[in-house]
């Protein structure tokens, strides 16, 4: 899971390099130029290693009922087999009432031990659960991160290409208004005029 997490956090690292190095735009300080491919492929590897971490950290988080089962088991012996002594101990009528309260005691001490062993084993699965809860989360936060500011970027250079199109819509714009006089002025040809230039 570390091996798996270095490798994230390199490519994060990459991705964080890459957008350092991308050129600004044209009469701007602050939005760069990103190429599509290249950001591409960094999320491509992206989606392709964090389902793999989040798997494995499932499985971590699984062995919690592992730890459990084998803590009731282990408990269970132990009450078995002092409940076995406890027979073996009450053999005769005259001495069972002292057997009873030795047997009671092994018994108790029996099922403390089994508590204990099951408190450490919830503690134990807890830790490692929200060990790996935190972990998962550390990663997609990074993650996040990254898309955000992909996010921005994208947004910026689409704003940019609006205002430049806006533009070059004016400037369309008022050239055909310059043109507007000169089309009034120009004289419509009339029928006569058509078959005499015909």
């Amino acid at each position: 899971m570390k091996d798996m997490g270095n490798r994230i956090e390199r490519l994060m690292e990459d991705m964080e390099d890459y957008i350092e190095q991308c050129p600004y735009a044209k009469f701007s300080n602050d939005v760069i130029k990103v190429n599509k491919d290249d950001l591409k492929e960094y999320l491509r590897q992206l989606r392709k290693k964090i389902p793999a971490e989040i798997k494995r950290c499932q499985q971590i988080i699984s062995r919690e009922d592992a730890i459990l089962k084998d803590a009731h088991e282990k408990a269970e012996k132990i009450v078995n087999e002092a409940v076995v002594q406890m027979r073996n101990l009450v053999g005769e009528h005259e001495i069972m009432r002292q057997v009873y309260v030795e047997a009671n005691g092994i018994v108790a001490v029996a099922n403390h031990q089994a508590q204990e062993i099951l408190d450490n084993a919830t503690r134990e699965a807890n830790a490692v659960k929200e060990a790996a809860v935190q972990y998962t989360d550390n990663v997609l936060e990074n993650v996040e991160i990254l898309l955000e500011q992909s996010i921005d970027v994208t947004q910026a250079n689409y704003d940019n290409l609006i205002t430049s199109l806006q533009n070059c819509h004016s400037i369309v714009v008022s050239n055909r208004a310059e043109l507007a006089p000169f089309e009034d002025a120009l004289p419509v040809p009339t029928e006569q005029s058509r078959e005499e230039g015909g």
